[in-house]
């Protein structure tokens, strides 16, 4: 008779991320957190990478381990990412979601030692997943209406911005329009109600050198969306 086989263990790296302020779990009592996990889950754990990170420097791109580890995932090198705690790895729900959603796509699942709930390689680990994006993308398009909503009564009082919009300057405390800007304005616009796509209108500019505020700055659709949504 023959033996069956045992399936393949899962390969997986570890991260640890050390915060130059005070924290509960120490470098290597995440390690240890980290290892007894990937025991536990049958997890051939490969290496742990550290991150080191001052307070104030949340940013994933300033994450080089990170960085790294998402890469392994895109270059499907590996089936699992092991943490200690879900706030080592990010207190965001935005940045989660992103950094979920990037495992998701390269079918790499996420455990944590301490939330036992989080393994989304399983299928109540992917309903967790899809619940946080779904909280991600309700925090970002939350953040995005605030943040319209201020700058657009900023502009129609004239007030004054950290940085003048495009089509404004600053003079004192007060933002005056920009004549020059403002006929760019004018183009988008008429480009628009014309019924041209974003991407279209920033490609147009851009071939045609319009300059941004940015000095040697390209346009976007992004650029275009946030020129519109502030002359609204």
């Amino acid at each position: 008779m023959l033996k069956s086989q045992k399936p393949p263990q899962p390969r997986g790296v570890g991260y640890v991320r050390v915060s130059t302020g005070k924290q509960a779990l120490s470098p290597a009592a995440q390690a240890a957190k980290i290892e007894a996990m990937a025991a536990l889950q049958g997890i051939d754990l490969i290496e742990t990478i550290t991150d080191l990170e001052s307070a104030k420097e949340g940013s994933v791109k300033k994450r080089p381990g990170l960085i790294r580890i998402l890469d392994l995932a895109r270059r499907q090198q590996i089936q699992r990412v092991v943490i200690a705690k879900l706030d080592r790895l990010t207190r965001s729900v935005v940045d989660l979601g992103a950094i979920l959603a990037q495992l998701d796509k390269h079918g790499v699942g996420l455990v944590s030692a301490t939330e036992t709930w989080m393994d989304t390689g399983s299928a109540a680990g992917r309903m967790i997943l899809n619940i946080i994006t779904a909280v991600a993308q309700w925090e970002r398009e939350a953040i995005a209406e605030r943040t319209a909503a201020v700058l657009q009564y900023k502009r129609q009082h004239r007030l004054v911005y950290n940085h003048a919009p495009f089509g404004y300057t600053r003079k004192r405390d007060k933002l005056v329009p920009k004549p020059e800007e403002q006929t760019i304005i004018r183009r988008i616009k008429a480009m628009r109600t014309k019924g041209q796509q974003l991407r279209a209108i920033a490609d147009r500019l851009n071939s045609d050198r319009v300059p941004t505020k940015k000095r040697g700055g390209r346009w976007h659709a992004s650029t275009i969306a946030n020129v519109l949504r502030l002359a609204a």
